[in-house]
């Protein structure tokens, strides 16, 4: 993980500012200044972390939905659709991939734009995209 979150930071160059924040997000999305912009990636990684510290899920994601709102700057969310597979076997995996289906479900009912990739191509699943943004 170590390796991929560097790779992320020098893929994105030094202009961008990182900051890492696994558990605590709503309070780091409280910090953010109305002129700045965030790239939240990804919506599934935390919900991880929360998920193998045993936190109250749905707490968690209401918490989430609320910060998201209140905050000043623009957000883009990255999350992963992972309920196109087969069932998972463990009991743990179900688990996961039924609550982050949940979780996307939620962020994408509050967002005004919501796009999924496939194949690098982006498709509109909700909202326009704005001119030259393809």
């Amino acid at each position: 993980m170590r390796k991929r979150i560097a790779q992320h930071r020098q893929d994105r160059g030094p202009e961008w500012t990182t900051v890492e924040a696994p558990l605590d997000l709503c309070s780091a999305l409280s910090r953010i200044p109305s002129d700045g912009c965030v790239l939240l990636d990804c919506a599934t990684l935390w919900l991880t972390n929360h998920l193998l510290a045993e936190h109250d899920l749905e707490a968690e994601a209401a918490g989430l939905l609320t910060a998201l709102a209140r905050c000043p700057a623009p957000v883009v969310v990255v999350s992963n659709e992972v309920g196109w597979s087969i069932v998972p076997e463990n009991v743990l995996a179900r688990r996961f991939r039924d609550e982050q289906g949940r979780l996307n479900q939620k962020l994408a009912a509050q967002a005004d734009l919501v796009l999924g990739v496939m194949a690098g191509l982006p498709i509109v699943l909700k909202g326009g995209m704005p001119a030259g943004a393809a």
